[in-house]
């Protein structure tokens, strides 16, 4: 093989490295489950939702209504303070984010490995706690 050909083949495989090692960098991993919340009517389509230990999920959360949401995942005292709070949007927390009329949005939360018995996924905008937007976590 020339000169020419041995840089040819070195490029190539230097590219295809480097590529195979941005795809692994910019998949999901394995251990992420992805579940999709669809609201509609100003409810969650998912009634409740059970975890592992430590396990991260990622929620997909695709707003059908023409009013804007939130979907807030914590325990007893983080939705405590989002139901008296006053954050107009969310997006920068894991597990708390703002989910504009008709947009759909991605946030991504890690559970402890130990959860206390109040944790919920809920909405807290003026009204939707009280009306039923939220359900509880579990363990299982």
């Amino acid at each position: 093989m020339t000169r020419r050909g041995v840089a040819v083949a070195a490029a190539c495989a230097a590219l295809f490295a480097t590529a195979g090692l941005m795809a692994a960098a910019t998949a999901t991993p394995d251990h992420v489950r992805t579940i999709t919340i669809t609201v509609h009517f100003s409810r969650f389509d998912l009634a409740s939702l059970q975890v592992a230990r430590g396990e991260t999920v990622r929620f997909v959360v695709s707003n059908q209504d023409p009013i804007d949401h939130e979907l807030l995942v914590g325990d007893v005292e983080t939705q405590e303070v989002h139901e008296s709070g006053t954050e107009a949007r969310h997006g920068t927390r894991p597990g708390e984010v703002s989910v504009p009329a008709g947009a759909t949005v991605v946030t991504t939360f890690t559970f402890p490995d130990e959860l206390d018995p109040g944790w919920e996924f809920a909405c807290h905008l003026p009204g939707h706690y009280d009306y039923g937007m939220r359900g509880p976590i579990t363990l299982g």
